[in-house]
This record gives C-alpha cells, sequence and structure tokens, in this order.
C-alpha cells in the first residue's frame, strides 16, 4: 500500500475562485524544530472545464518559468478562466532560494528525481506529491525551462517522440501553439527520473521548453515565456482569445542522434567560436579550450559534429570534462 503524502495544501485544489497558499511538508532542521518548507501555489477555478498545469523551478537557476509564472498567479483571475488553472512557479523550493539547480537540502535534481517517494528525501517528496496529486488532475502540463547557470539556449519549446502517436500529436500541437522562436523535436540523453518521462507515461499532454540559460533572463526571453504561456491556456480552452505567434514565426527543429550533443574532453579555458543561432557545417570550428596551467601551449580545437544550428552553447569561462560544450540541431 503507497503511503500519503506528508504534503498537504493550505488551499483548496477544487473549489471556484482565486486562491493562493503552499504545499506544506513537514521538515526539522537545525534551525526550525518543527519548521516546514512553505512551496507557493496558486490555483485559480472557473466551473467545469479543462486543467492546465503550469511549473517553473524544477530546477532552481533557471528563471524564465519563475519569473512568468510569478507574474501569471498575481494576474489571472477566475473571469479569464473556464476550468482550472494550477501554478507551481517553484517546483523545487528550496533550490530556487538558494539558486542553484539542485536542492541545497539533499542535493536532489528535481528533473531526476521522479517518480519520487512519500517517504524519501525532501526533494522525492516534493516529485512525489506533484506525481501523486497534481498532475492527475490535468490535462495538459506546461514545464518551463532554460539552461541556468551552466548552458545557454536558444528559445524554444519542446516536444518527445512518442510510442502513442495521438498522445506526441497532442504534445506538439501544444508546442506549436505555445509559439517560440523555434520548435524542437528534443532528445533526451538520460530520460530516467524526468517529469517529462512521468507525465508523458501518465497520458497526458505535455510541453517544456529552454529558453536561455546563463542563470539570469532578459526583457526578450520574458516576452517569450508570457506569451507562451497565454497561448497554451487558449490552445487549452481554459483561457479566450486568440493565439499570438512569434514575431518572425516559428522555426521547427530536430535532434534526430547523439551526434548532436559535443562533449568537452579538456579542462580549462572556454572560447566559444560560434555563437547562438549560428549555423555551421559538419567539421566546422566551434569553441577552442586553453590550457589554464601554463601559458605558451595549444589549445584544443573542438569541430561541429553535424550540419546545423547552435542550439545551445556551455556559458561560463571554464569548463570541466565531460561538460556539454554545444548542442547542433537540424533545421528542419
Amino acid at each position: 500500500m503507497t503511503k500519503a503524502s506528508p504534503i498537504s495544501p493550505t488551499i483548496p485544489l477544487d473549489r471556484d475562485g482565486i486562491h493562493h497558499g503552499f504545499l506544506k511538508l513537514p521538515y526539522s532542521r537545525d534551525d526550525s524544530a518543527w519548521g516546514a518548507v512553505m512551496i507557493p501555489i496558486t490555483v485559480i477555478r472557473n466551473g467545469a472545464g479543462p486543467t492546465a498545469l503550469l511549473t517553473g523551478g524544477n530546477h532552481g537557476d533557471e528563471y524564465e518559468g519563475l519569473v512568468s509564472l510569478f507574474k501569471l498567479a498575481g494576474s489571472l483571475t477566475p473571469a479569464d478562466v473556464t476550468g482550472r488553472v494550477i501554478i507551481l512557479p517553484a517546483m523545487n523550493y528550496p533550490a530556487f532560494r538558494n539558486a542553484s539547480r539542485t536542492s541545497p537540502i539533499d542535493a536532489g535534481n528535481m528533473n531526476r528525481s521522479y517518480p519520487g517517494k512519500p517517504d524519501g528525501t525532501v526533494t522525492q517528496k516534493i516529485a512525489d506529491y506533484v506525481l501523486r496529486y497534481l498532475v492527475p488532475e490535468a490535462d495538459i502540463v506546461l514545464d518551463i525551462h532554460s539552461g541556468g547557470k551552466t548552458l545557454d539556449f536558444i528559445p524554444f519549446a519542446a516536444a518527445h517522440v512518442l510510442p502513442d502517436k495521438e498522445q506526441e500529436a497532442r504534445c506538439v500541437a501544444a508546442m506549436n501553439a505555445f509559439g517560440a522562436p523555434y520548435s524542437m523535436m528534443m532528445l533526451e540523453l538520460d530520460a530516467v527520473g524526468m517529469f517529462d518521462t512521468v507525465v508523458e507515461e501518465a497520458g497526458k499532454t505535455f510541453v517544456t521548453t529552454e529558453l536561455g540559460g546563463g542563470g539570469s533572463t532578459t526583457a526578450e526571453r520574458m516576452a517569450i515565456a508570457d506569451r507562451g504561456v497565454r497561448n497554451v491556456l487558449i490552445h487549452a480552452g481554459i483561457v479566450g482569445g486568440e493565439l499570438e505567434t512569434a514575431p518572425n514565426g516559428t522555426a521547427m527543429l530536430d535532434m534526430p542522434g547523439d551526434d548532436c550533443f559535443v562533449a568537452s574532453e579538456d579542462v580549462g579555458l572556454f572560447e566559444p567560436c560560434v555563437d547562438l543561432g549560428d549555423m555551421v557545417k559538419k567539421g566546422d570550428l566551434i569553441a577552442r579550450i586553453y590550457d589554464v596551467e601554463r601559458t605558451g601551449t595549444q589549445p584544443r580545437n573542438y569541430h561541429a559534429s553535424r550540419d546545423g544550428i547552435i542550439s545551445c552553447r556551455h556559458f561560463p569561462g571554464l569548463i570541466k570534462m565531460g561538460d556539454c560544450l554545444a548542442v547542433i540541431a537540424k533545421v528542419l
């Protein structure tokens, strides 16, 4: 028999109106013996209709989703809605408050912790609650990501290739409705434990994004996020209005194989030789890595593994062996 979650919502999840509150997770620690992790949540409901679950902060240093969903929670009203919107802007709340990808409590990477455990670590308990109590309520799930402190992406919405082609078509339609400058059929290097995977296995319509990175955001990226969130709600039939397209349209991209990923085989100083959004041919120079232990040595040159567009690049000035240096996507 599955154990009940220790997390309890401080607001109703199924009552008409707008409700701002918390998912309360008891957490005894040195500075608060009977303390709790208080994860902000907003539920807006207006009668019968579909439910959208909107999540950000799956990784705590990815700000486009965090900003957009905190903003939406303060602006969307029940009169705007037919059905229900569940807004969880900072899913891994301890990581968000620590400005880090993973939780400072247990080093938990939320997006590698699903399905979670009701009696596990703090991160596992949050994952378990989201999957067992929120995902089943949803008809459509939007999980907003960007590159955090270590990666930077061209702004795209994404769907995955799925065994169920009807479900895949629903996800692709929602991805296209998001209206990002790019739409990506995304390949995951390791899908085990991901929110994406468990939501898709539950049969839900799922959309994710990568909307920039670098551990901050920009006005341009926020405009993309805000437009995309609203478009998804319109597409789901929860909010009225017309879909707003990207100013220059949407380019379709694919990640057809592992050769899209270029990994560093060195430790050192990173020099990008191409920029995000640049088109490259197989064999083109895309980066150099310099030995930082001494001067006068030649850098290691890295070349494009395939033709395509630079859709992702390493962000910090220093790079480690095994870090993702770049991702080269195929333009369809």
